[in-house]
């Protein structure tokens, strides 16, 4: 289990810790070869691929194998060409070739989806179930269910799970569609390149006759005004003619400072879904998930534990999982409570310090960016009320104080009033996911 394990492990690690272009260009097409004593033999497509892992990131290896108490001294990375033609669907060749007539290479879509973002590995819950079924229907109808489809949600969410699911189904649907993938990193550093070397043509043709094009994180491109000029000519030439566009961001469009009013106004367009934080039923679900496809057996306090104490992020969920099953490879030891205590020590807090109603306010005021004074006016001004149910509906779920006591701290607020803000508060949290995120953020600031 270990050897099989261990630079998958690394891998996982990396993937939280890089950004997806970085680890898609970089980490996702290496391999495992072997495990002899404390060398580990790593095999990667091309000489750039190992220079760039020796001389760029040997220090952030070396930090996760000592994270993860990996028995690692040593990694030797060997060029295995094969690696590139991993086994796809046969596509068009005129258009899923990687390089074009002049010269310009662009990296085939199977090489950037990852092969384990599925939808068959996606769990789904009340925090996704909506954004799910649009990609599901984006996947199974192309062009006629929503285009665009933008996606949009915190970091860590999801939706770069969802966004290669759609594009690993399109490609195994068999319709030789042409996909393209791509992230807004990527597109602009192809654009400058381009330019550089005089081969817009080729730039166009590639992004332009697409089927279907699938951009992650777009917020990138925010205050890159020739970027967003580009994509603009490229979203039209492909909406007027039918072609399915995917977007993933970290937030709506509206919200994302330096895009450009019609690239906003196009992304709007059609479709847009978010991705909330996963509530505590959705993180089991997930860890239920990952111990199947692992074939580990997860005992329920490990389970509970693993789920309670990680935050509303997936990705630091998946990180944890992939920890704790390094940590019990490397000792040989089964899953357990005291087990999962130990290698995720980092998950519990180093001391356990009373959050007090004062705290809570400040961390509220800060989030509405004003004083944590004005929660104590007297007055039932939108701007200072909703704030101040936040705040009271954080201090019930955060501290032990009394409705009354919590009443006291907010200007001598009657009890029933704080019993009213509370349940007005988790009415909210169901309909309002800007709500919900924030809430869930300043629970985590308190983890």
């Amino acid at each position: 289990m270990l050897e099989k394990n261990t630079w998958e492990a690394i891998k996982e690690q990396l993937h939280h810790k890089l950004t997806s272009e970085a680890y898609q260009n970089w980490v996702a097409r290496t391999e495992y070869l072997d495990l002899d004593g404390s060398r580990l033999r790593v095999a990667v497509p091309d000489e750039v691929t190992r220079g760039w892992l020796e001389s760029e990131y040997a220090p952030k290896v070396a930090h996760v194998i000592k994270e993860l108490s990996l028995p690692v001294r040593e990694i030797r990375y060997e060029l295995a060409p094969l690696l590139t033609q991993a086994p796809e669907v046969v596509q068009r060749p005129v258009h899923n070739g990687n390089q074009n007539g002049d010269g310009v290479e662009f990296p085939s879509v199977a090489s950037h989806l990852n092969p384990r973002f599925t939808f068959d590995t996606f769990v789904v819950g009340s925090c996704n179930q909506f954004a799910h079924a649009a990609a599901l229907a984006v996947a199974t109808s192309p062009s006629k269910s929503y285009n665009p489809l933008f996606i949009y949600g915190g970091s860590g969410m999801g939706k770069t799970h969802l966004i290669h699911a759609i594009g690993r189904a399109l490609l195994n649907s068999g319709a030789g569609m042409r996909i393209v993938y791509t992230s807004g990193e990527r597109f602009m550093n192809e654009m400058i390149h381009s330019i550089r070397t005089d081969r817009m043509a080729s730039f166009h043709q590639h992004y332009r006759t697409a089927d279907a094009l699938l951009i992650d994180d777009v917020h990138s491109l925010a205050g890159k005004e020739r970027t967003q000029e580009e994509f603009f000519h490229t979203f039209n030439e492909l909406y007027d003619h039918q072609k399915q566009i995917v977007i993933t961001s970290d937030q709506m469009p509206k919200n994302t400072p330096g895009l450009v009013e019609r690239l906003r106004s196009r992304f709007e367009w059609g479709l847009m879904v978010d991705v909330q934080p996963p509530d505590l039923e959705t993180k089991m679900a997930i860890l239920d998930k990952k111990a199947e496809l692992d074939g580990v057996s997860l005992p329920e306090d490990v389970r509970i534990f693993i789920a309670t104490k990680t935050k509303s992020s997936v990705r630091e969920l998946e990180g944890a999982w992939t920890k704790l099953l390094a940590y019990s490879s490397v000792t040989k030891a089964p899953i357990n409570i005291a087990m999962a205590q130990q290698s995720l020590k980092q998950l519990l807090p180093s001391q356990e310090r009373r959050v007090t109603i004062d705290a809570v306010m400040k961390v509220v005021a800060e989030r509405y960016s004003m004083q944590p004074s004005q929660l104590k006016q007297k007055t039932n001004a939108h701007e200072i009320a909703r704030p101040r149910q936040v705040a009271m509906y954080l201090c019930k779920e955060l501290t032990s104080a009394s409705l009354p006591e919590i009443g006291r701290h907010f200007g001598g607020k009657h009890h029933t009033t704080v019993l009213h803000s509370v349940r007005k508060v988790e009415d909210l949290r169901q309909s309002d996911p800007n709500l919900n995120r924030l809430i869930h953020s300043v629970l985590d600031s308190f983890n």
